[in-house]
């Protein structure tokens, strides 16, 4: 089942923006994203990009997963395969499931479709308080960081090494699993 959490996701950006006492002014200032833009998202009159979501996310102190799981209210152990939360980014059709069957544990699972041509670009803040690795399932993938094109095919294994700007290019369509756990 794909969930709509475009309502959601606004709600729990607004909710996490509050909880850090932060203003949207502030919280623009760490983000990079414009206040009229996170107006926007909060009053679910746009729908984010993954790059959008990837900063204000970073800027709350909270991974994609936990944010789209926070939007979800998952809490549960068992995560069945039509349950799982699905986001799809409206400008590039990058795919996001949830394969954990709770965010912010120990380690988590996403599964992601990324189009053929599609490419998304991630700042280093993104990445700063997590660790991940990337596992391609089908399809080829490079992966710029740091002056590096890593081509990833079927089977390879990418662990990032300290946090930087990396940029996700998808040669032809790809699936992939990234695997994160907190730094």
């Amino acid at each position: 089942m794909s969930v709509d959490l475009t309502a959601s996701i606004a709600e729990t950006v607004r909710a996490a923006r509050e909880a850090h006492g932060l203003s949207a002014a502030a919280l623009a200032d760490r983000s990079g994203v414009s206040r009229a833009m996170i107006a926007k998202v909060e009053r679910a009159e746009a729908q984010p990009t993954a790059a959008l979501l990837g900063r204000l996310s970073a800027a709350l102190g909270l991974t994609l997963s936990e944010l789209v799981a926070r939007a979800e209210q998952s809490d549960r152990r068992l995560a069945r395969a039509d349950e799982q939360p699905v986001w799809t980014d409206p400008e590039t059709g990058y795919r996001r499931r949830a394969l954990s069957p709770v965010s912010g544990g120990p380690l988590e699972l996403v599964e992601v479709d990324l189009p053929a041509g599609v490419e998304i670009a991630y700042p280093a803040d993104s990445y700063a308080f997590i660790h991940q690795q990337i596992w391609v399932l089908a399809g080829s993938l490079t992966i710029r960081e740091d002056g590096t094109d890593h081509a990833l095919e079927p089977g390879d294994c990418l662990e990032f090494g300290a946090p930087s700007a990396r940029v996700f290019v998808a040669c032809t369509a790809c699936r992939y699993l990234v695997a994160l756990t907190r730094r």
